[in-house]
């Protein structure tokens, strides 16, 4: 009857120290949980700021562009095609549908996007040259106004 009371005893002795110790496990595994929400909160809270950044960075160089292309410092089919690559890039709730949003200056890159430009141009025969400049001219003089509509569309979302 002894050795049954001290078995018992140790037994209980042994579960108590295991629970124990679970516990202790447990309230660290908790805390550690905890941690990890707080990491990924920052984590994320990073990211979005990051991107708003570039978003900003990206929406600045999309007003210089659109403000020197109404002032006629800059051509319709490059401010075309430097719009539709900054604007794609886009993230997040700044991200847009350009093609639905600004379709005459989608056309315009349509028109012109696989032309060659720079030294790939002045690689091209002066006859595929000058094929390219009458298309890409006609698009401009057909699109120039609404384009300018839609240049203006840009420049009034910069107070927003």
């Amino acid at each position: 009857m002894q050795d049954l009371t001290l078995l018992l005893v140790i037994g209980g002795t042994i579960v108590t120290a295991l629970g124990i110790y679970a516990s202790f496990l447990l309230v660290k595994l908790y805390q550690q949980n905890q941690r990890h929400k707080v990491f990924l909160a920052r984590a994320e809270q990073q990211q979005k700021e990051a991107i708003e950044t570039r978003n900003n960075t990206i929406l600045e160089s999309v007003f210089v562009i659109a403000a020197a292309t109404k002032q006629g410092q800059c051509d319709l089919s490059e401010a075309a095609i430097r719009l539709y690559k900054l604007m794609e890039a886009l993230q997040a709730d700044k991200s847009v549908d350009f093609a639905a949003t600004y379709p005459a200056i989608y056309e315009l890159y349509e028109v012109v996007k696989d032309m060659p430009r720079g030294e790939a141009r002045q690689q091209t025969e002066k006859r595929a040259r000058m094929r390219f400049d009458l298309e890409r001219m006609k698009a401009e003089t057909r699109l120039q106004e609404t384009i300018a509509v839609e240049l203006d569309a840009i420049l009034s979302t910069k107070s927003s």
